[in-house]
């Protein structure tokens, strides 16, 4: 069977396992984003915190993927858990450290500014740091999803969804017919869906970054 014929005939599995891989890294990434950027705000200005910041989400990112997932099974279970939790630990690191990288980057005139006319430290943040930190924290998100699109396929290991499932059952049956179409399907069906998101981070980007900061 040639690898359109495969596709023809398991293009409903695929989709299947495509959206359920998509949705996984995209839930995923915005908790990752959230606690990203709160540990970001937490820390970014005290040298020590942001350190310890980083170095932590560093450390996370040296553990294997595999092993990482072995270790929340036990604690966990299979399936959705082990997965969400495994990806969401692995986002943080490019997130939390472009968050400080921003937020030490905005000009300290315009908060004194802000200050000057009565904001609040909260209003501050929201109104003026946040905004002009947020190019960089958008990379940080686009530069980790890249990332979790390929660790996400390992997911397949405890059970989780997605098209890792593809690639390990054609790994496991080595020698079959089909065995290469489905570790092929599983690795294009990621890589298509990991240049649709970048493009939608592009255009995200083009939306809420105002044409000033661009330039």
């Amino acid at each position: 069977m040639s690898f359109w014929e495969y596709l023809s005939s398991r293009h409903q599995q695929l989709l299947t396992d495509a959206y359920q891989h998509a949705s996984a890294v995209f839930q995923c990434m915005v908790v990752a984003t959230l606690i990203g950027v709160l540990i970001g705000i937490v820390s970014y200005r005290t040298e020590w915190a942001a350190s310890l910041a980083t170095m932590t989400t560093s450390t996370i990112l040296t553990i294997p993927s595999l092993a990482m997932i072995g270790l929340l099974i036990p604690l966990v279970g299979l399936g959705v858990a082990p997965t969400v939790i495994a990806l969401t630990l692995y986002g943080l690191l490019p997130i939390v450290r472009n968050a400080i990288v921003g937020l030490r980057g905005v000009d300290p005139s315009l908060v004194d500014a802000a200050r000057g006319i009565g904001m609040s430290r909260l209003l501050r943040l929201v109104r003026i740091e946040l905004p002009l930190a947020w190019p960089p924290i958008l990379t940080g998100i686009r530069i980790a999803t890249q990332m979790l699109m390929g660790i996400a396929a390992i997911a397949a290991f405890a059970s989780g969804p997605g098209l890792g499932n593809e690639i390990f059952r054609g790994i496991g049956s080595l020698g079959s017919k089909n065995a290469l179409n489905q570790v092929l399907a599983g690795t294009l069906g990621i890589v298509i869906l990991a240049l649709l998101f970048d493009a939608a981070y592009v255009l995200l980007g083009r939306l809420t970054i105002s044409r000033g900061i661009r330039a």
